[in-house]
């Protein structure tokens, strides 16, 4: 009997199509916003701080991804530049949309006075629980696979048949990283609800999340088969590996200079 795989597409109103990978970041994005605003409602934050920044950083996130993957693929986009705009055909990239999400804080935090390091921390958590639930967009598009594999291979990890069906594609089971990356990202999700009872000094646990992602980023971009790639290594791992040692060094900066920094549990 023929595998069939799920449908990417949720609800269909004629020409309009509402996708799942869609549903999903919706989803992952107003559960990561609950938790920030009760989060940030403890920590002393204006009670409307992360409703209104949300509205003005996914979608700035959403280009911001889309410009950093068609950046890297502009051998293809500078000959079809009628797909630049097309992302319903896939290619966004996470980095782009994190480098988007993070200055657009910059900006907000410096327009509402308030310090950028406290909204970070308080929202990192919430970013990363996102991220986890993304992977699951990828899941249903079929994306975010790694190399071939067989069914027998990934039956013997126990993975549900409904994983195992999906991961065939064009006829070749692949192995499927959207899922280690989801379990990766949840794991940190509980990470950081652990360090914040650690109370670390502020600024630190955005820093950890930073460090925690990019660790487990930099690892499993090696095992895909549809990365952007730059030199021996995909453009992906070159960032986590920048991002590894810029986290790292600005904690032991902080600590060494022994600069008098607020902790994460001050009101």
């Amino acid at each position: 009997m023929a595998v069939q795989p799920l449908n990417p597409i949720a609800i269909q109103l004629g020409p309009i199509h509402i996708y799942w990978y869609g549903i999903i970041i919706a989803c992952g994005a107003l559960l990561g916003l609950m938790i920030a605003m009760r989060e940030g409602n403890r920590r002393g934050l204006p009670k409307d701080t992360y409703v209104d920044l949300i509205m003005f950083a996914v979608p700035i996130a959403v280009i911001c991804a889309r410009i950093y993957y068609v950046a890297f693929e502009w051998s293809f986009y500078s000959q079809h530049p009628s797909q630049i705009i097309a992302v319903w055909n896939g290619g966004i990239a996470i980095y782009g949309a994190l480098i988007g999400g993070v200055a657009t804080t910059i900006v907000f935090c410096r327009k509402r006075h308030l310090s950028f390091w406290k909204v970070a921390d308080v929202i990192a958590p919430s970013v990363i629980l996102g991220q986890s639930l993304g992977r699951w967009g990828n899941f249903m598009d079929q994306q975010a696979h790694g190399g071939p594999t067989t069914r027998a291979a990934l039956e013997n990890m126990h993975l549900p048949n409904f994983i195992v069906n999906q991961m065939l594609i064009n006829g070749t089971y692949y192995i499927p990283t959207f899922l280690y990356e989801s379990i990766w990202d949840f794991a940190g999700f509980i990470l950081l609800l652990i360090l914040r009872r650690v109370n670390l000094r502020r600024g630190e646990l955005f820093m950890s999340y930073v460090i925690w992602y990019s660790l487990g980023r930099s690892y499993i971009e090696g095992l895909r088969t549809d990365s952007l790639m730059l030199g021996p290594l995909r453009v992906s791992q070159w960032l986590a590996v920048v991002l590894i040692i810029f986290g790292v060094g600005l904690i032991l900066f902080w600590r060494v200079k022994k600069e008098k920094r607020p902790y994460y549990l001050d009101a």
